[in-house]
């Protein structure tokens, strides 16, 4: 395995290859011919200690290629399994290598991924290869999900890899650079409880836990399951919050750390609709937007089974009971997030009684008549309902309440509107804009996505800029679909 040295900040640890080598496969370069830097996300890289000049050098452009690595890398792919829409299969990163994790200045471990790399020993058939259009993509909305404050994996980079990368045609391929507080899945677990031995799996938990729970005592591993399950159910609030539909929750695009991975078939609601599923794939609707809170349950359902073999200190209906309890502590906890945060988008402190039939009247209102998801909050915040879908009496009585409900807070005006303001985005990775984006780049222009990044870098603003970018589709737009194998 060829490595490269280079001063350009690269801190690397392997904590991962430590681990039982049944979790994961070695690898070795799959070099490319005629590599380009496309994207840069400079943020990004300060704070994980690199030098921005130096990551634009020829040296820097071979990592992000693949074809060479840092020194101190140790570069592998990770097996894992999982439920793909219900039905478990073995699975494993086909595509991706993790080159290691970059500790930060501050101290803290990412791991470093790229993806579209080439062959591993899990590409079951597949070339290991990714398309530009895909790559720009989980880009774009992973960017958008970090500025709305939603927990996700990153883009540190894009390569173009001066290849043609077969898909429905001919397209550029490209490699993403993925930055990730890790790339444990519930899958993982599954493949590990599974497959390998009840020694292997308890090294993955200890080290599951050593790596995002580290204040766990003893390594209860009753308490990793509830720290995982209450991160999951923050996020997948902010999900619905945001309007965000995932497309593909299968149980290996699950993080242990709580944040979004995978941005295959995922896509931003325009008009509110609780069973919006964007996914081509998705017939029945398994991952629709109202679905998300459920599917997580259910993934992790899995998880508990996956650490069971670990729970051998009491007896097995104890351990069920327990595992079931915290599943319903779940339950709970994703709709207090969800409760919580639609009251701070409506401007409101406290909590009362009142307010889930509230919220579910507004948003059984925007189901009736379309309304545009962020926009409708938008305007609720500014007092200038535009929404052209929400009026006449029905809105009118709501609105009354809910303005009754506001002067309950004994708050300023000022106050409920700097809450919603900070609650409520301008803008979102519009499906739409997205695409065009995308369209744009496949064409070699590459100046309508940064122009993009640049709108949705603080979509709590409110600036006059954002203004267009805050439109929906044209009514003649066809229903948004997407697809998965990006």
């Amino acid at each position: 395995m060829k490595t490269q040295s280079s001063n350009s900040g690269w801190n690397l640890r392997n904590t991962y290859a430590q681990l039982p080598k049944t979790l994961y496969a070695p690898m070795q370069a799959n070099p490319v011919a005629s590599p380009q830097l496309l994207m840069l996300n400079e943020e990004l890289a300060v704070s994980l200690g690199f030098d921005t000049d130096k990551l634009r050098t020829s040296e820097a452009l071979q990592i992000f290629a693949g074809n060479q690595f840092p020194d101190g890398s140790l570069p592998l792919a990770q097996a894992y399994a999982g439920h793909q829409f219900g039905q478990f299969t073995m699975l494993g990163d086909g595509r991706a290598i993790l080159i290691g994790e970059q500790q930060t200045p501050t101290g803290e471990l990412f791991d470093i991924q790229l993806k579209g790399a080439g062959l591993t020993p899990f590409s079951r058939g597949g070339d290991g290869r990714a398309a530009v259009g895909p790559m720009l993509r989980e880009y774009i909305i992973s960017e958008g999900m970090h500025a709305l404050g939603i927990p996700t994996s990153r883009s540190l980079a894009v390569v173009l890899t001066g290849e043609k990368i077969q898909r429905h045609s001919a397209e550029p391929g490209a490699i993403l650079t993925r930055v990730a507080s890790s790339h444990i899945r519930v899958g993982t677990f599954q493949y590990t409880a599974k497959y390998r031995s009840v020694d292997d799996l308890r090294a993955l938990a200890d080290y599951t836990i050593q790596r995002h729970f580290p204040d766990i005592q003893d390594n209860d591993y009753i308490e990793l399951f509830r720290r995982a399950a209450k991160k999951q159910a923050a996020l997948i609030a902010k999900w619905q919050l945001s309007g965000f539909v995932h497309g593909v929750m299968n149980t290996d695009n699950m993080a242990i750390s709580g944040e979004t991975i995978d941005y295959g078939p995922c896509a931003f609601l325009d008009h509110y609709d609780a069973q919006a599923v964007f996914s081509s794939i998705d017939a029945g609707g398994r991952y629709a937007y109202r679905n998300q809170p459920l599917i997580g349950g259910w993934n992790l359902a899995r998880f508990a089974e996956s650490l069971f073999p670990l729970l051998d200190d009491m007896p097995e209906q104890q351990a069920l009971s327990v595992m079931q309890q915290s599943l319903e502590e779940y339950v709970i906890q994703q709709k207090d997030y969800f409760e919580k945060g639609m009251r701070e988008k409506l401007g409101l402190f406290t909590e009362q009684p009142e307010d889930a039939k509230l919220i579910n009247e507004l948003l059984d209102l925007m189901q009736s008549t379309h309304a545009d998801y962020t926009n409708t909050f938008r305007a609720l915040t500014f007092d200038e309902v535009t929404e052209p879908n929400l009026t006449g009496a029905a809105f009118d009585n709501w609105r009354e309440k809910w303005t009754a409900r506001q002067q309950q807070e004994g708050r300023s005006a000022n106050d409920s509107l700097d809450l919603m303001k900070s609650r409520n985005p301008a803008v979102i990775p519009r499906n739409h804009r997205v695409e065009a984006a995308i369209a744009a780049a496949e064409q070699g222009d590459y100046s309508v996505t940064e122009k993009l990044l640049s709108i949705l870098k603080n979509p709590y603003a409110h600036s006059a800029e954002q203004q267009d970018f805050a439109a929906p589709p044209p009514p003649s737009t066809p229903p948004y679909r997407t697809f998965c194998g990006t």
